[in-house]
């Protein structure tokens, strides 16, 4: 006849493992910093050392699109950086990043200007197409930046 072993849970193992049980780990701190005007969002949300950004997209100052892929993902990505900045982030803190695209066919140009604009190393991303993005907008990034 085998004999039961219990199995300790692997959060429990460190514990268990050092003679005694695991001590909970601390409920990280979490920041909202609300979007500008009434939109049922946050700008950002912060969870212990990790920045979580809503998706940005290019608006200029006037609330306005510019034309064009590559001067919306210009403007979106000086959004990311103003959001960034508000919770003492950079560019440089991203560590990951997922572009939204209304059309595929935009991805050489919005890469040209991603490209030159983030810093490397790059941040790990994921790039896709889109049935459509709010405001008629060309695209969108959104973004995890860590300290």
């Amino acid at each position: 006849m085998k004999k039961f072993i219990p199995l300790t849970p692997f959060w429990l193992l460190p514990g268990a493992l050092a003679g005694g049980s695991a001590a909970p780990l601390p409920a990280p701190q979490i920041v909202h910093t609300p979007a500008s005007g009434d939109a049922p969002l946050s700008d950002s949300v912060q969870v212990g050392n990790t920045l979580y950004l809503s998706g940005k997209l290019g608006l200029d100052a006037q609330g306005k699109l510019p034309e064009g892929v590559q001067a919306q993902t210009r403007q979106a990505i000086l959004n990311m950086q103003a959001s960034l900045a508000k919770r003492g982030f950079t560019l440089n803190d991203l560590v990951k990043c997922t572009v939204m695209l209304a059309d595929m066919n935009d991805f050489a140009a919005m890469n040209e200007v991603y490209r030159e604009m983030m810093p490397q190393p790059y941040p790990a991303r994921s790039a896709l197409g889109v049935s459509g993005l709010a405001l008629d907008a060309a695209v969108e990034i959104e973004c995890m930046a860590a300290h």
